[in-house]
């Protein structure tokens, strides 16, 4: 596995990866959210962050973006390359830029909940940081503010 800055021709791969990934995971939000929300992460939020993508067989099999200099606003892996540790990977990578990573993630996320308290637990044992803060959602179909 390749871990590299993201490059803009990997933008459409990864704007796929982040709309497909996204609305699995948040089945209690509508997909119609994520669909309008695709033109601000591909103009506004992505430009702004700093991501890595993970490449396996020349596939993409995650990505990871920080922004602000700390929070992850985006880590997503491909069902294909799902526990295999691309994750961890990432979330390394990220942690040797930004010693002290915040993120949150909603409580209803159970997969992603698990993962995020599983990485801060083996980020921590090499001395890394890793805030999690476990949202809730208003579950009607927009996440909470």
């Amino acid at each position: 596995m390749v871990i590299r800055p993201l490059r803009q021709e990997d933008s459409p791969a990864v704007l796929t990866l982040w709309l497909e990934s996204t609305t699995r995971a948040h089945p209690f939000i509508s997909p119609a959210y994520w669909q309008k929300s695709l033109p601000s992460v591909r103009d506004e939020y992505l430009p702004a962050a700093r991501t890595w993508v993970a490449e396996q067989d020349a596939n993409l099999a995650g990505f990871i973006s920080v922004s602000l200099g700390k929070v992850v606003g985006a880590l997503f892996v491909a069902q294909a390359y799902q526990r295999r540790g691309v994750g961890l990977a990432l979330m390394t990578m990220a942690q040797q830029a930004y010693p002290a990573l915040t993120l949150e993630v909603y409580r209803l996320n159970h997969n992603a909940c698990r993962f995020y308290h599983h990485a801060a637990s083996s980020l921590s044992r090499s001395g890394l940081t890793v805030k999690l803060a476990i949202s809730s959602s208003n579950c009607t179909g927009t996440p909470a503010v």
